[in-house]
């Protein structure tokens, strides 16, 4: 009988830590809905977050946290079928005018034709530092990961863990490099047919209304972050590796191999754009 209740006991602590787990890490845990009117909502006990767009509002939300360097995952499935007109934004950012962030954006297009992947990383509230690729994937069919890397050395973009691009630290060269401003993480889904698709040649189809994109296993283990302004920003003690982290031969193989098959435009290679000489970085990569 003692056996038996120690048995049922034990049981009972096994379901306790199984649900306790399910709730660590839950997008209940980690993020605030801050727009959309009941369009953006979590599902599957935490594990799941989508956001819509309707012809009255798009939705997003942003984390509890603030980061100030990490390595960070979000697992993402855009919007499907025509998506033309719409944005999925995902990204890092601080607040104030002279700002600093870190983006992904994914621009939609008609059925059949690519999304865009736009990137581009500010400093002191100036940016222009746009690189587009297209995806080797459906990134419609299912849910892939996009992460960023951003330590004291470098910011790392990759997508299922292959390194798309690296903003370098050049502070030695006279380029500004984010370093001193805690940034949140915002993610949204709106309508920006004025410039998205084709330069603002192709519109949304309200008739394929609402669009969705989905979210899950985000991770943040490895970084340093502050719950509030009022708290010092504090480091996963137990991981710190990714702090110093640059790529290693094999990544630079697969970056090349994405630069040269899927970038379609680098503003390091826009002399149009920049007829007064190109922008410093891009002289130290």
């Amino acid at each position: 009988m003692a056996a038996s209740a120690t048995k049922q006991s034990l049981l009972m602590l096994a379901s306790l830590l199984v649900l306790i787990g399910v709730a660590t890490g839950s997008f209940y845990d980690s993020f605030d809905i801050t727009w959309g009117a009941g369009r953006a909502n979590i599902f599957e006990s935490g594990q799941l977050l989508t956001c819509t767009l309707d012809k009255i509002s798009g939705s997003g939300f942003q984390s509890k946290k603030e980061y100030l360097f990490g390595k960070i995952d979000m697992k993402i499935k855009l919007v499907a079928g025509n998506s033309a007109g719409t944005v999925t934004a995902y990204y890092l950012s601080s607040k104030g005018e002279k700002w600093d962030e870190i983006d992904f954006e994914f621009l939609g297009n008609v059925t059949g034709q690519p999304y865009v992947l736009h990137t581009n990383v500010f400093t002191g509230g100036i940016g222009n530092r746009e690189m587009q690729f297209y995806l080797w994937f459906d990134p419609t069919a299912d849910f892939h990961t996009y992460t960023v890397l951003w330590n004291p050395l470098n910011i790392i973009f990759l997508v299922d863990g292959i390194p798309i691009r690296v903003f370098k630290n050049n502070e030695a060269n006279g380029v500004a490099y984010p370093k001193n401003q805690p940034m949140k993480i915002y993610s949204s889904l709106w309508e920006a047919d004025d410039w998205a698709t084709q330069g603002g040649k192709v519109k949304i189809d309200w008739t394929n209304a609402p669009f969705s994109a989905s979210y899950k296993s985000f991770n943040d283990v490895d970084c340093c972050s502050r719950t509030s302004i009022w708290d010092w920003v504090t480091c996963n003690a137990n991981s710190n590796s990714w702090m110093w982290t640059t790529l290693n031969a094999n990544q630079l193989g697969q970056l090349k191999w994405v630069q040269d098959d899927y970038m379609i435009y680098n503003y390091c290679t826009d002399f149009k754009r920049f007829p007064q000489g190109l922008p410093t970085e891009c002289n130290h990569n």
